[in-house]
């Protein structure tokens, strides 16, 4: 599901376009801008959003097996909830089910 389809989906529940394209994107917004602060982001029964630091390391170049220095970053992580999970194991174990 992409950006569109979300939006489509809940403007299914909603009935209203426009209304479901701004709640959509103040969501978005507002966990992008709160995690890229420094602040996590937890919906209880779905997950958390948080920034977690990655430090300088050494990789190797994968064609030419040289170590190269890799600068430290940091990036945007999300951990899902129990609920979060549970319901994706039931639907996976549904789909791989559907396929036998």
């Amino acid at each position: 599901m992409n950006k569109k389809e979300l939006v489509d989906a809940i403007a299914d529940r909603v009935g209203d376009r426009k209304t479901a394209t701004e709640a959509v994107n103040a969501v978005l917004d507002a966990i992008q801008g709160a995690v890229a602060s420094g602040d996590k982001v937890s919906i209880t029964g779905f997950g958390a959003f948080e920034m977690v630091h990655k430090p300088a390391r050494t990789a190797r170049n994968p064609s030419t097996g040289d170590p190269i220095k890799v600068a430290e970053s940091w990036a945007p992580r999300f951990r899902p909830g129990a609920e979060f999970k549970e319901q994706v194991n039931a639907g996976g174990k549904a789909s791989s089910a559907k396929k036998k």
